[in-house]
């Protein structure tokens, strides 16, 4: 999430590092915290990689600033990675909104829908945080308020993101045209 995270944000500018922990941050940040300790071995990882390059600039007031900037072949990964993503980055929340947030850099609107249909996909299958067995449980049939109140926000949740996944899918079939 993280590195895709880094290589989205990069693809839209060039970024200092300080301003990209800041954009990931708002993004996921209320979920995962992104330390230092965290946020630079991954720069490292992806430029050792060649998908980014570290560039000094002069600063403004103080010393030179390292601006991060994507490579062609960054790029390319991040197009991959948005095309071909994994299981998780499906069934995720937090993984799902990071690829969702640059989706848009695929500029083929049939790889996008493809996306937006594993999503979907993965939405209509039966589930629920609380099961009889295998059975999944529904709100109604719970007298906890509290576990009710987590499945009847999930339900809204879901609904909301059906509606909306199936309404950018004939938008994409429409654009596909």
């Amino acid at each position: 999430m993280l590195e895709l995270a880094i290589l989205g944000f990069l693809y839209d500018a060039p970024l200092h590092g300080y301003v990209l922990r800041r954009h990931i941050a708002a993004l996921t940040g209320h979920v995962r915290p992104v330390a230092e300790s965290t946020l630079y071995p991954a720069i490292k990882r992806l430029e050792k990689a060649g998908l980014l390059v570290r560039a000094t600039e002069p600063g403004a007031v103080a010393a030179p600033r390292h601006v991060l900037r994507l490579t062609e072949e960054g790029g390319r990964e991040l197009r991959r990675r948005l095309a071909e993503p994994a299981q998780r980055e499906i069934t995720d929340e937090n993984h799902w909104f990071t690829l969702l947030a640059f989706l848009r850099h695929l500029a083929d609107p049939a790889a996008q829908a493809a996306v937006l249909r594993r999503r979907l996909a993965f939405l209509e299958e039966p589930a629920s945080f609380f099961y009889e067995g295998d059975r999944p449980l529904s709100a109604e049939e719970l007298e906890d308020p509290f576990r009710r109140g987590i499945l009847t926000i999930a339900r809204a949740t879901s609904r909301a993101e059906l509606a909306w996944l199936r309404d950018t899918l004939a938008s994409l079939g429409r654009a596909g045209r």
